[in-house]
């Protein structure tokens, strides 16, 4: 057969068939590319310290649609079966429809209600182009030459499909596109325009008001694609997964129609179609298309598991096709519709976006569940296709009585809620809001006094003076929240509430009066199952390691005998293994030396293992500890890697009042309690909804205090300005970088000045392959400033400990840990950041230096 009388179920030349399989191939490994490679420079620049770049994706979708365009275009238009024709304009549209949604990314990602709100509305309209344009963008079939009729035993309309009898104009079959070519088996022709009841009405259909088979067939393999997401997976908040609800339900409404009957239509061949043929050249051709809307389907990283998941299930929607064709009813839209709206709907409602983040891959945390995730819905939607496929499409197969269908789906509704509720994790997990009054606590004027009795002093007066400012600004809002039923927390420390809420909470409290900004707190989503604990496999040190004879805190013990017995530092970490034999010695003990606001455990306790190592180097003994005779308390705030304002603020509050387990902070507070030095090995960015100032009044009340703030500078270098998240830029925060063993400050610690102008880091301390204690008596050797930070703050431990008069004297403390430290040399070219103030600080921490002046 000539090509100029190809069917439209023809695949074309061999020549036509091998540049649409280089194109497919080429659409999907553009797509892949340009997605994965989007989202692991967003990801590079988080893990920097930069800024988001906001024309990253822009700029993707556009480059991904030229590449994909000019593939498809010419595969779209030159040629001659109507087949590869189709493929290559499905193709295209579905770049197109990639392109346009992919530019809503430009959203930031901690507004995802809107970014699923936008989602919505965006493929909603293209869905309702696409229906508008279906008929001119479907290819139209070459014509036939000119030659004799058809011999006798052709039809020009096959037996069982309507007939148009001429209308006054002369209308016939040919008015619809049709044309008399002669079908595989040689005994008829058949229509290349679409068959019946794909575009027209059919009579023998049910009422649109009652699904089909196949449409509750539809539903009940969406439920399957859905099942990995509930089991494994958590809802955020009500507003954000009814707008993922919506948004998927519109991405389902494009897929059908792009994937509607005139598509399939073209992969379909004989009268029955062989469905052998529509499963798997058009599952390959529809999977394509699938794949390119899931590409532009999620915020950065929500969209990786819909490359994988979405295009099987193509060849269970081919199969619902032929199912639909042997059974002669109406394919419909609806389910194509629902199949891909219920699998787009889990990891968009079931996921947040911002927990799809490097900044988790270092444990079993959400990055690694949703590949978990991602590889089960790709297997069951393998399996989904080929039991489809074997059941539904083979020739022999009967259609399902409508109570069976009836039966499956509700079968599969019933599986996914029973197991999400069982075996998920139920209930609602959205972020919640963290509201900041314009009236801080006035902290002048406070009592003077030296010694810890005068720390005491200052720090119950501002105790008083921060709980009496909150009680009274906090009134009015505080009681408008209970009656309004909304779940909240106050704070003191910065004069603040936590408040359960979504957009529309947001702007009503950003209206009142009393409210000086909203942040977005944010909250981690459950684990299925929770993280196993890290523990070390190094050996325990035979002697003090290189770090603790770098900085010559093991000459203070031995020449000037202190060890910062009679000092305690407080730890804010990923908690403490209280139960390390190098810790338990030092810890003080009563009922107010834990706090764990993530999980509410009554000792001390450590999972990931960061807090043990940060305390060991702070207070530990056996030689791994600056101070090991100073004592301990500890606060949970970091728990799984990210934090919120909230959580961060939980235990710097608690490090100013201690108080028992259960106990009101603003009535049960015992100031005289307070640790004299809290070390803090973390900072607080953007992505965890701080802002550069949320949490300076907390830093300010623990300054007038008479607590001494230690943070860790951060590990973005050598990037000039990199210290940013708060608590480092403060200026009253004594700011650590890191060096290594040859005293080279390392390339990750981050360089100042801060944004203020301020210079920073104030000092650096070792930094790289410290030796330290880890959960379950074991050890390890970590890098960061994380690392740098509890020595410095052990070092203030040996002074005070030295010299009891200079406890809360800060300002004196800072002065001689400047003037003490040995010059480092700031590096050479890039990394210079304007000289040795914004790099090194006043140079290397001396803890000898330092207590032999403090004596003096």
């Amino acid at each position: 057969m000539r090509d100029d009388h190809l069917t439209s179920g023809d695949a074309g030349s061999p020549w036509a068939v091998v540049a649409a399989v280089l194109v497919g191939g080429a659409t999907v490994t553009i797509a892949l590319l340009t997605q994965a490679g989007g989202w692991l420079v967003d990801q590079v620049l988080l893990l920097s310290g930069l800024d988001r770049f906001v024309p990253l994706w822009p700029l993707a979708a556009l480059f991904t649609v030229l590449l994909i365009g000019a593939a498809t275009l010419p595969l779209a238009l030159v040629p001659r079966s109507t087949t590869i024709r189709a493929a290559g304009r499905g193709w295209l549209v579905g770049a197109l429809a990639m392109g346009v949604l992919g530019l809503l990314r430009t959203i930031p990602p901690v507004h995802h209600e809107a970014y699923l709100a936008a989602l919505a509305v965006t493929a909603a309209l293209l869905a309702l182009l696409a229906h508008r344009l279906s008929p001119r963008l479907a290819p139209a079939p070459r014509p036939a030459r000119p030659g004799p009729l058809p011999p006798p035993g052709w039809h020009t309309t096959p037996p069982g499909w309507p007939t148009t009898p001429p209308g006054p104009t002369g209308a016939g079959p040919e008015s619809f596109g049709e044309q008399a070519v002669p079908a595989p088996g040689g005994d008829r022709a058949e229509p290349v325009g679409d068959p019946p009841g794909t575009a027209g009405p059919d009579p023998a259909a049910p009422p649109a008001s009652r699904p089909t088979p196949v449409t509750l067939l539809g539903i009940a393999g969406g439920l399957v694609l859905l099942m990995p997401w509930v089991r494994f997976g958590a809802l955020g908040g009500l507003l954000e997964t009814v707008l993922a609800g919506l948004a998927a339900a519109a991405v389902g409404a494009l897929a059908a129609e792009l994937l509607d009957a005139r598509f399939w239509g073209h992969h379909e061949v004989g009268e029955p179609p062989r469905p052998a043929r529509l499963v798997l050249l058009g599952g390959l051709v529809a999977g394509v298309v699938l794949l390119l809307v899931g590409a532009g389907t999620g915020q950065s990283g929500a969209q990786l598991p819909l490359l994988l998941t979405l295009p099987p299930a193509a060849f269970a929607l081919a199969a619902l096709r032929a199912l639909a064709r042997r059974a002669d009813r109406r394919h419909g839209r609806l389910p194509t519709a629902w199949l891909v709206g219920l699998g787009v709907f889990g990891p968009l409602a079931f996921t947040d976006p911002e927990e799809v983040t490097l900044l988790l891959s270092g444990s079993r945390d959400i990055p690694f569940w949703v590949a978990v995730t991602t590889g089960a819905g790709l297997l069951v939607a393998l399996l989904l296709s080929t039991a489809y496929a074997v059941v539904l499409a083979r020739p022999s197969a009967r259609p399902p009585r409508r109570a069976t269908a009836w039966t499956t789906a509700v079968v599969m509704l019933l599986t996914v809620g029973v197991g999400g509720v069982v075996a998920g994790q139920p209930g609602l997990h959205g972020e919640r809001l963290f509201v900041v009054l314009r009236e801080q606590a006035d902290l002048t004027g406070l009592p003077a006094g030296a010694g810890k009795a005068g720390r005491d002093a200052r720090a119950e007066e501002v105790y008083r003076r921060l709980v009496d400012t909150a009680e009274r600004t906090q009134a009015d809002l505080r009681r408008d929240l209970r009656r309004l039923r909304l779940d909240h927390t106050a704070y003191y420390l910065v004069n603040a509430i936590e408040v359960d809420g979504g957009p529309v909470t947001r702007a009503w409290l950003s209206t009142r009066p009393e409210v000086a900004k909203v942040l977005v707190s944010q909250r981690l989503r459950p684990l299925p199952v929770p993280d196993g604990t890290t523990r070390g496999d190094a050996s325990a040190p035979t002697g003090p390691p290189w770090n603790i004879t770098m900085i010559g805190a093991d000459r203070v013990w031995s020449e000037l005998a202190v060890t910062g017995a009679g000092v305690t530092v407080g730890s804010s970490d990923s908690g403490v293994d209280g139960g390390h034999p190098t810790l338990a010695p030092g810890f003080r003990g009563g009922d107010d030396s834990w706090f764990d606001p993530w999980n509410d455990t009554r000792t001390p306790t450590d999972r990931s293992g960061h807090g043990t190592h940060t305390a060991g180097s702070a207070v530990g003994r056996g030689g791994i500890g600056v101070a090991p005779g100073a004592q301990w308390v500890g606060c949970v705030n970091l728990d799984r890697n990210l934090g919120s304002p909230a959580a961060y603020l939980d235990c710097l509050q608690f490090m100013l009042a201690p108080f028992p387990p259960g106990g009101d902070p603003f009535a049960q507070g015992r100031p005289a309690r307070a640790p004299e030095i809290l070390t803090n090995s973390w900072g607080c960015p953007p992505i965890e909804g701080c802002d550069p100032r949320v949490l300076l009044p907390a830093v300010d009340a623990l300054e007038a205090a008479g607590i001494l703030v230690v943070a860790a500078a951060g590990n973005t270098g050598p990037y000039c300005r990199s210290i940013q998240d708060p608590p480092a830029p403060y200026p009253d925060v004594l700011t650590v970088g890191a060096v290594d063993e040859r005293r080279r400050v390392t390339d990750f610690s981050s360089r100042g000045p801060a944004p203020s102008g301020v210079n920073k880091p104030d000092l650096v301390a070792p930094g790289a392959d410290v030796l330290s204690a880890m959960p379950g008596g074991g050890y390890a050797t970590l890098a960061g400033t994380s690392m740098a930070t509890p020595q410095v703050a052990g070092v203030v431990a040996l002074m005070w400990s030295a010299n009891p008069d200079l406890v809360g004297d800060l300002d004196r403390t800072r002065r001689i840990l400047r003037e003490t430290a040995t010059p480092i040399d700031a590096p050479t070219g890039s990394g210079n950041c304007g000289g040795t103030a914004n790099v090194a600080g006043a140079g290397l921490v001396d803890a000898y230096a330092a207590v032999e002046a403090a004596r003096d």
